[in-house]
């Protein structure tokens, strides 16, 4: 059996399947999609097709494979995995169990109407949440206990195919509204000293309050959640051992825990999470800020390889997807909502304004006009680009670039022989922002490829002599193979301007 796994490629992380890197360029879908066969055939297979896409990001609900208590039904599951093989697409699986959006509303029944048993977290005042609190040991093993059939399923059917590749565990968990949980088990637990990993791993002692001050709430629920989650993926990787990971909502304004999920693995608490929590392979940003690729600078450090598993849909992720995978080697990329992007933007029904701007939600994020022509392109640049980037992307001769800001008008890349000044074109309503890779192939020969941006050759500093263009071609790639198209001289060499749709060029240069 070859089971997907995350192996270090000439020192970076990579999600190998069936034994060869694997790039998730992929799309999720909407929550409820994937609970009906008919829905999915009707309305989601037919719509991502032909957009470059490999992989489907698809959530498997708890309530739907254990209607009953210890009853397991998986039917939902095989025929996504049927179809997506029928479809030649791979499949990660997001798991909602105990918590989806900092709720327990993916729980079945029968656990929701036993609120003794499986209770929630409370308030400071004695408020119910509803969250099931992850001290509550039953729920914890009953989430554990599914899981791992769930996975013990996936290698009884899936394992010599690999259709599978990736697992999350839970979904944006943490707590809405609180600080922590503050129902009785949590206080007997708040008022211990810290366990000895986070103190280590922190270097702290004593209770939380003492070690932590005002931010103990937030680093005593990011133990406790982590506890929890450690626990369920555990147990799913003793039965078949996929990598398996967990997104966050991101920390962002107005910044106090609850206002955002609380004890959610935002970097702030990376050193407990990290500590308590090994199974999972890394902790993946959703991102509906407009500052992406801040927050991909921010999560692709090492220890915790990036895969975007759930980002904006707008023509901006087509810029996104480029940054995460030339830029930061990210596993994989995915926008949320990846059927509409076939729909005509009139006919998608869009959160109402008051939830964006409780959730902080950025509106243009759901502007998909052009998003699927220019994701698409994107996707199957990469595709085609994938022998080039496997052969540079550790040799330091390939660098990338996006846009990061309003105020960001351009970087300059330095490479051995010469510069390179890149100019940022404006933004503009529903086009991507500036994004692209070079590559230094030879001395004084470079391939570029992107949108939005101009590129000028710059000699390095204290060179006597100027750096001119001795021949540029735009072309394509096949299989990381160049194929010239124009020889571009005369007005057209004065500048290699790329416009808002993807394309590529060959540079040689001499020097005068």
């Amino acid at each position: 059996m070859n089971i997907p796994e995350i192996r270090e490629l000439n020192g970076i992380p990579t999600l190998f399947v069936q034994d060869r890197p694997f790039f998730v360029r992929a799309g999720e879908i909407h929550n409820s999609s994937s609970s009906s066969a008919a829905f999915m055939d009707r309305e989601v297979w037919p719509k991502v097709r032909d957009m470059g896409l490999n992989t489907l990001i698809v959530p498997v609900s708890w309530e739907l494979i254990e209607p009953e208590e210890g009853c397991f039904v998986y039917d939902s599951v095989d025929t996504l995995i049927v179809r997506a093989r029928e479809e030649g697409m791979h499949l990660v699986l997001l798991w909602f169990g105990l918590w989806k959006n900092a709720a327990s509303t993916y729980v079945p029944a029968w656990m929701k109407k036993d609120g003794k048993t499986y209770f929630m977290s409370r308030k400071a005042g004695g408020e119910r949440i509803e969250s099931i609190s992850p001290l509550c040991g039953e729920a914890v093993s009953r989430d554990s206990a599914a899981f791992s059939a769930l996975l013990a399923h996936l290698r009884e059917t899936d394992g010599e195919t690999g259709t599978v590749v990736m697992v999350q565990v839970e979904n944006e968990i943490g707590l809405l509204g609180s600080d922590r949980d503050y129902g009785e088990e949590a206080e007997e637990k708040f008022r211990a000293a810290v366990p000895a990993g986070v103190a280590e791993a922190c270097g702290v002692s004593g209770t939380w309050a003492e070690a932590f001050g005002e931010e103990a709430g937030e680093n005593f629920m990011a133990y406790c959640f982590a506890c929890a989650v450690q626990k369920i993926a555990a147990a799913g990787q003793k039965e078949y051992a996929l990598p398996l990971y967990t997104n966050v909502w991101l920390r962002q304004y107005p910044w106090y825990p609850g206002s955002y999920p609380s004890g959610g693995p935002v970097p702030g608490v990376w050193k407990i999470w990290k500590n308590t929590a090994p199974a999972l392979y890394t902790i993946a940003p959703d991102i509906y800020v407009p500052y992406c690729a801040d927050v991909m600078d921010e999560y692709a450090v090492e220890g915790n390889p990036l895969f975007i598993c759930e980002i904006r849909k707008d023509a901006l992720a087509a810029s996104c997807a480029m940054y995460a995978f030339f830029a930061k080697n990210a596993i994989g990329f995915s926008p949320f909502g990846i059927e509409e992007l076939a729909l005509d933007p009139a006919q998608i029904e869009k959160p109402p304004m008051e939830v964006m701007r409780a959730l902080n939600i950025d509106p243009s994020a759901f502007e998909t006009e052009g998003s699927r022509e220019y994701l698409k392109a994107v996707y199957c640049f990469a595709g085609e680009f994938e022998p080039l980037y496997l052969k540079w992307r550790h040799t330091g001769q390939m660098q990338s670039f996006m846009r990061h800001g309003a105020e960001d008008y351009g970087c300059y890349l330095r490479f051995e022989d010469v510069d390179a000044a890149v100019s940022y074109a404006p933004p503009e309503s529903c086009r991507p922002a500036a994004a692209g890779v070079m590559i230094r192939l030879a001395p004084g020969k470079f391939f570029v490829a992107g949108m939005q941006a101009t590129v000028t050759f710059r000699a390095k500093q204290g060179s006597e002599k100027k750096p001119g263009i001795l021949k540029m071609e735009e072309g394509e790639l096949r299989d990381g193979e160049w194929r010239p198209g124009r020889r571009l001289n005369g007005d057209e060499q004065m500048s290699l301007r790329l416009s808002d749709t993807l394309s590529c060029r060959i540079v040689e240069l001499y020097m005068y």
